[in-house]
């Protein structure tokens, strides 16, 4: 590819930050890559390995310390407001302002650019056709699902027609119906309107659609190339491996991350990655017993894994060990939810649901964006009171003794609740003592997150300056402290990387296996596989339920024989939507 066929050419860039302690933080360590123009192009990479500084410095929004930079032939550290004029950058966090309607907005952002109205006329009717938001010019910002609202953001991101589309995470705690809404827009940028597009994505089947990744890791460029070239990689290494009768996946596939590179459940089995080719996956001594092994082609997930393993140091998988352990399965049910109401004034955001979980089992609540899942949580955690229904938890009834519920509980929000001035120590100090911790019992604990989650490091970085996947692990350590019987995660790996999210639910199956039980949302449809039993939501009902095999069963068609979580979440909302029209378009 020639300079001038680039629509980014970075030649060593590097970009550095001081940190609190006066201590330097390397974001871009020598970076060097090209982004085709008329091409999507993705960034892949571990959290924390640069991509976001990356696409700051393309927008003209951080100056590089160090390298060149080129977007669309121009200097941008020389001329940042001419690479401004002709690009359009959608942050993480899109500034919309909630209070105003989705028409209100994407006036606001046409001023701000200097949209004139015959370029409105003309631009308009096509953003609310590509967007599907016709509908909604009139409803509050504030009032739409995520997935609309991540609509929304691209398309005053698009008010103007930009040379070059920067898209960060643009699908981060989207559910799967909204992401594919989503990168149809974005494929038909690129292929009808022949827009360039630079983006950074979580989702590694995301980027296997793209022409062209990028894949950073702590600041430095591991591969550029083809996705298929990556994947590539791992030929002759990949295979589907069907448990032996009695052993769940989940098990399985906690205990092959000991030996393999990579390992994770699917579709009732677990998918591995080997060391080499020449080392068949019979000899591992944990397969012994396995129903069957198989040859699987290689995906780009397999090739990102074996290259992190093969380029970098990683940390070992670890499992956690709980202290006090429950008290043992019994006949009753641990959660037990019937009927379960929540209303805001005529607005119903929880339909008369009913599940139950068991001690020591991990169940799954799924949904898109507004289904009501996290409303659920919060009245399961006596953090919000029912309208109707009964709610028992670990034989409380919340609603007559929420206090003492909350008492047995843990929770891990979406967005972490952890005290950004305060050290990773100070944060564990505040939350035991909250939890009602004192003299040794205190400190023992705290010594055994600080052990467990390996944050000894970084005891004394403030919580605001700690990577996504130590937040991740302080938040939940936080939550473990007073040792609860039950575990409730509000989309805890919500832009995780695939490697952080094995990590992470290493520490679930553990905790799991000891007799907690955990209750968890996700938009990684491939974490449902982890779980015993499942449930998908939408418009505050449940529209299916069952184990993960029961619900994969439920997207069987004509055209998908063997049926994915992605397809049969797809497929049961969409029926549903179907038959409930007007419910859909609340939605």
């Amino acid at each position: 590819m020639s300079a001038a066929a680039a629509a980014v050419d970075a030649k060593d860039l590097r970009r550095e930050f001081v940190g609190e302690g006066k201590f330097t933080v390397r974001a871009l360590d020598g970076v060097t890559l090209r982004a085709a123009r008329g091409a999507l192009t993705a960034l892949v990479g571990a959290d924390g390995a640069g991509k976001t500084t990356l696409m700051r410095c393309i927008a003209g929004l951080l100056r590089p310390n160090g390298g060149s930079l080129r977007v669309l032939d121009i200097d941008v550290a020389a001329h940042p407001q001419q690479v401004q004029d002709r690009i359009s950058y959608m942050p993480q966090r899109f500034g919309l302002y909630e209070d105003l309607s989705v028409q209100e907005n994407l006036d606001l952002y046409a001023d701000l650019h200097g949209v004139s109205a015959r370029e409105r006329a003309e631009r308009y009717p096509r953003l609310m056709d590509m967007t599907a938001l016709g509908p909604f010019k009139s409803r509050l910002a504030g009032k739409l699902s995520g997935g609309m609202k991540q609509k929304l953001g691209l398309a005053c991101t698009l008010v103007r027609s930009p040379e070059l589309l920067l898209l960060d995470e643009p699908t981060v705690g989207v559910d799967p119906l909204s992401r594919r809404e989503l990168w149809e827009i974005v494929h038909n940028l690129v292929a009808v309107e022949h827009l360039t597009v630079l983006l950074s994505t979580a989702y590694l089947e995301e980027a296997e659609r793209c022409a062209h990744i990028i894949m950073l890791h702590q600041g430095r460029v591991l591969y550029e190339g083809p996705p298929a070239d990556l994947a590539a990689r791992a030929r002759g290494r990949s295979f589907i491996v069907t448990p032996s009768a009695g052993e769940s996946p989940r098990t399985l596939q906690a205990r092959l991350l000991d030996q393999v590179i990579d390992a994770v459940p699917e579709g009732g089995r677990v998918r591995i990655v080997t060391h080499g080719a020449e080392k068949l996956p019979a000899t591992q001594p944990s397969l012994t017993g396995a129903r069957q092994i198989e040859a699987v082609a290689p995906r780009l997930e397999d090739g990102f894994m074996l290259l992190i393993q093969e380029r970098t140091t990683v940390e070992q998988p670890k499992g956690i060990t709980v202290e006090h352990r429950p008290a043992s399965p019994g006949g009753e049910a641990e959660i037990d939810v019937r009927g379960l109401v929540k209303k805001f004034g005529a607005f119903t955001a929880v339909d008369h649901i009913d599940f139950e979980v068991h001690r020591g089992e991990i169940f799954g609540l799924l949904g898109p964006n507004g289904a009501g899942k996290t409303t659920t949580f919060r009245m399961l955690c006596g953090l919000l009171v029912p309208s109707a229904g009964e709610l028992w938890v670990a034989g409380q009834d919340v609603r007559g003794a929420p206090a003492a519920a909350r008492g047995r509980l843990g929770y891990v929000a979406q967005k972490f609740s952890l005290y950004g001035p305060l050290s990773v120590l100070e944060n564990l100090e505040f939350f035991a003592s909250a939890y009602g911790l004192r003299g040794e019992r205190r400190r023992n604990r705290i010594s055994w997150a600080m052990d467990q989650f390996d944050l000894a490091e970084h005891a004394r970085t403030t919580s605001s300056e700690l990577p996504g996947g130590y937040k991740q692990r302080l938040a939940m350590a936080a939550a473990l402290l007073h040792e609860p019987e039950i575990l409730f995660l509000d989309e805890p790996t919500s832009g995780a990387d695939p490697r952080a999210r094995r990590l992470f639910w290493r520490r679930i199956t553990a905790l799991a296996e000891q007799g907690v039980t955990i209750i968890v949302t996700t938009h990684f449809m491939q974490e449902a596989e982890y779980c015993d039993g499942v449930a998908i939501m939408d418009s505050g009902r449940i529209l299916a339920q069952g184990t993960p095999a029961q619900i994969r069963a439920l997207g069987h068609s004509a055209a998908v024989a063997a049926p994915t979580m992605d397809d049969a979440f797809i497929a049961v909302v969409e029926r549903a939507r179907r038959e409930r029209p007007m419910d859909a378009a609340a939605a």
